[in-house]
């Protein structure tokens, strides 16, 4: 059984190596095909026709401009694989700090709506499921399909106008309060800058799971099992903890961790709408300014995030299933 599971994690290992060296290579291609002129979004039009040729050329040198697709790459792939991630620059700092700081900004939102998102999914999905064709099913459907159609960036907006500028409960954005100096900024300043980001990801994370719980509960309240024990009068809570749970927990935890990529998507948006200087905030100043260290590192870093969410999803399978426990189903 130990041997089956090295066997399987080795080969989840590898598998997310070729495809974060796959990721690498495609970020890489693309940011060399934008049609952005690092040296105009940088510095300027008006600017760049006021400079000397030697001024230009100095410029050209330290956004690589002239330098070689395929070099430049070997060249970043070589630093990074010895754990130099390059030089911002933009921000004119190490990749690795820069990334330390919006990573903690960013997981600290993030990790709250994926808790909130996958416990209500999962608790709204179930009780829509126990209650087939009644008014609570029909109510949490509705929702759960109102929600997965509305954009992540028009809820923030509408979240963001109706509790921050008309009901003024909540900050407008940032992450921490202006004016306020870091060692004054408390763990509950950063909390309550956090609640609509937060807010706005959990809802948008909610319907995907509960609707897909909805259907697998569905599925076992009317298999021949639960008929039988509903025969023997067993219902409610008790059919859901003996017969439910365990069949409803496993597709639950995978389209839980598989979410994890469309959080980092939602953060994108949601942090742009927040002004939440988070990784998404950072990618996307990088994109525009063709930070290729930076933004090379970020599509790394939540690449090797989503994939170690979906491998921590795997192992987990076997606390909830025996059979996966028994490598049964590990091949």
């Amino acid at each position: 059984m130990k041997r089956r599971w090295i066997v399987f994690i080795g080969k989840n290992l590898i598998r997310i190596l070729l495809l974060t060296i796959c990721i690498s290579m495609v970020t890489f291609a693309l940011m060399k095909a934008s049609p952005i002129d690092p040296l105009q979004a940088n510095v300027g039009q008006a600017a760049l026709g006021t400079m000397s040729q030697e001024q230009r050329e100095k410029l050209e040198e330290y956004w690589g401009v002239n330098t070689p697709p395929i070099r430049q790459y070997l060249s970043w792939a070589g630093d990074f694989v010895r754990g130099d991630m390059g030089i911002s620059l933009l921000y004119r700092q190490p990749v690795t700090e820069v990334i330390a700081v919006k990573l903690s900004n960013s997981l600290f939102l993030m990790i709250t709506a994926w808790i909130i998102s996958g416990v209500l999914g999962f608790l709204l999905g179930v009780v829509s499921g126990m209650n087939q064709g009644k008014f609570v099913d029909k109510l949490i459907r509705g929702y759960c399909l109102v929600v997965s159609s509305t954009p992540a960036f028009w809820l923030a907006l509408l979240l963001l106008m109706i509790f921050s500028v008309w009901l003024q409960l909540f900050p407008i954005g940032l992450s921490v309060p202006i004016g306020v100096e870091a060692s004054g900024v408390t763990f509950l300043d950063r909390v309550y800058h956090a609640v609509l980001p937060a807010l706005t990801l959990s809802i948008t994370g909610v319907s995907n799971i509960a609707l897909h719980t909805r259907e697998k509960m569905i599925d076992v309240m009317q298999s021949d099992y639960v008929l039988f024990a509903r025969m023997r009068g067993e219902k409610g809570w008790r059919l859901f903890r003996y017969y439910g749970f365990r069949n409803v927990l496993l597709p639950a935890v995978t389209l839980h961790f598989a979410s994890i990529s469309e959080i980092f998507g939602g953060s994108v948006l949601v942090e742009q709408v927040f002004s939440y200087p988070g990784l998404g905030q950072a990618a996307v100043a990088a994109g525009l300014g063709s930070d290729l260290p930076l933004l090379m590192a970020i599509t790394i870093v939540s690449a090797l995030i989503v994939f170690g969410g979906n491998l921590a999803a795997n192992l987990l399978y076997g606390m909830i299933d025996p059979r996966i426990r028994r490598g049964g189903a590990v091949k």
